[in-house]
């Protein structure tokens, strides 16, 4: 009995993986629906219950960032930063760079729940990397796409 090896090069273990992430049998598409109803309900949650609070100055978010010592400008910027994570995690060139730059953005509010208000609610953050983890794995090769339209344009 004769064995035969193949080599495995990263290219075939990208090839690999892509075409299972691609494929089209059930398993793939119940994977790309989960995968796309994730993103979507992480970008509502962004859009509606983080940006929105600070983006029309609700009191608890209003004083919140008072507390800290931001005031309205850094209430409004971390507001527009989650308004923008949030519509990029549904713009299929722009996931993957949304869910890694929303994950600093949670790195950023871990550590200012620990800092500021005693760690309470600091798990929040920790819980919302783990699934914007997943997406920008998921959607790394979009970032190929990204890198070719930014060098297209420049």
């Amino acid at each position: 009995m004769s064995e035969t090896t193949v080599p495995v090069t990263p290219t075939a273990v990208s090839a690999a993986s892509s075409v299972i992430a691609e494929s089209s049998s059930a398993r793939g598409r119940r994977a790309r629906i989960a995968l796309r109803t994730l993103q979507v309900v992480l970008a509502l949650f962004y859009v509606i219950a983080s940006a929105l609070p600070k983006l029309i100055a609700h009191p608890s978010a209003a004083e919140g960032f008072d507390k800290m010592g931001w005031g309205s400008a850094g209430m409004y910027t971390i507001g527009v930063l989650e308004l923008a994570g949030g519509i990029a995690l549904l713009i299929p060139v722009l996931q993957s760079v949304a869910a890694v730059a929303l994950s600093a953005l949670m790195v950023g509010a871990f550590v200012v729940q620990l800092t500021y208000f005693d760690g309470e609610n600091a798990a929040t953050p920790l819980i919302l990397i783990i699934p914007l983890a997943l997406i920008a794995w998921a959607r790394r090769r979009h970032n190929a796409d990204l890198l070719r339209l930014v060098r297209r344009r420049s």
